[in-house]
């Protein structure tokens, strides 16, 4: 059976899993669910995934599986994207926390309240959201000003998970412009093999 992932093109958590399935050339129906339009809160959804949010992976008839981070470790085990090493697995780990709990809080969030007409509605939350979404920026900065990638110098799953957000940082209303080393890590990413850019659904071959 060929993977089904259910996504809302522009969320950086769906773009994880599609840019990890397009680089590793596994084919994968894309099933688009409008959040916006309340799609993740029907019965039919939540009995996929109860916390109402996608991604959704299905990886065989009935078996489904959520959280991006996760979705990511399961599809990269087994490959160069999650080393075998225990201290570099545990590294990639490490970032993937640091994804969820101190990166995507501030600089999705803003991207999403400011992409979808809330500015005005959530002025004062976006502006509390700035120095904690700058201060985790200046964590992968430290890191990259020194290496090409964020575990072991090579391209990891946790590049592909803090690419998506960080790439897009300005939608969120966070500027890159202090941040050459991230810049620069974005360059790199963006060469990589085919990648694809956040709104577009998988890799197209060049006509001809």
């Amino acid at each position: 059976m060929m993977y089904s992932l259910y996504d809302f093109l522009p969320s950086g958590n769906g773009y994880k899993v599609r840019l990890l399935l397009t680089q590793r050339g596994i084919p994968f129906e894309l099933i688009e669910v409008d959040i916006l339009k309340g799609e993740t809160r029907t019965p039919e959804f939540l009995a996929k995934n109860p916390n109402g949010r996608i991604p959704i992976l299905e990886i065989e008839a009935g078996v489904y599986l959520s959280e991006s981070n996760a979705i990511l470790i399961y599809l990269s085990q087994g490959t160069p994207y999650l080393p075998d090493d225990r201290l570099e697995y545990a590294q990639v780990m490490q970032w993937l926390f640091f994804e969820q709990y101190s990166h995507e809080p501030f600089i999705a969030t803003s991207r999403f309240w400011r992409m979808h007409g809330m500015t005005e509605q959530k002025q004062q939350a976006l502006e509390e959201k700035q120095a904690p979404g700058y201060a985790a920026l200046s964590v992968m900065e430290q890191r990259l000003a020194t290496h090409p990638f964020l575990v072991s110098d090579r391209y990891t799953i946790a590049d592909i998970a803090l690419y998506a957000y960080t790439h897009v940082a300005d939608e969120g209303g966070f500027s890159l412009s202090n941040f050459p080393a991230t810049q620069a890590w974005i360059e790199r990413i963006q060469a990589q093999p085919y990648h694809i850019p956040i709104t577009q659904s998988r890799f197209d071959l060049p006509p001809g």
